[in-house]
């Protein structure tokens, strides 16, 4: 992984078969199984995790230090220090990493845009199915 810091634990779960109306402030980590209309944001002071399972759907921006997507999210992503794809991952919207890490099968109808320290390069890994 990229990422050796320990990740916040997962605090918050918003279920399958929960539809939420509204923008969410969270800290630490949330995991979303149901639908979300409205943006989803992490505290910036704060180390925080955010899962968009394979049975989510997100209609809003997404913003977290470290974002895991299975699942569907229409809408902007900022992920601030890593971005992981996973093959079920559907993104319309534009997406913001430090770094990226997108699994064969992810799709994003969008513009990639790396957040850049300076004049570094992001760091881009590509998962391949290694049988």
């Amino acid at each position: 992984m990229f990422n050796k810091k320990k990740q916040p634990p997962i605090k918050s779960l918003i279920a399958e078969g929960t539809h939420i109306e509204g923008h969410i402030r969270f800290s630490d980590g949330l995991r979303v199984d149901g639908d979300v209309t409205g943006n989803v944001h992490a505290d910036a002071t704060k180390g925080s995790i955010l899962v968009v399972s394979e049975s989510a759907h997100i209609v809003g921006e997404l913003e977290a230090d470290h974002i895991i997507i299975n699942g569907h999210v229409k809408g902007p992503v900022h992920a601030r220090e890593m971005l992981e794809l996973q093959p079920k991952a559907r993104i319309e919207g534009d997406v913001h990493y430090a770094a990226l890490e997108m699994h064969q099968g992810a799709l994003i109808t969008g513009l990639l845009s790396p957040i850049l320290a300076g004049e570094e390069k992001p760091t881009l890994k590509l998962a391949a199915n290694n049988q």
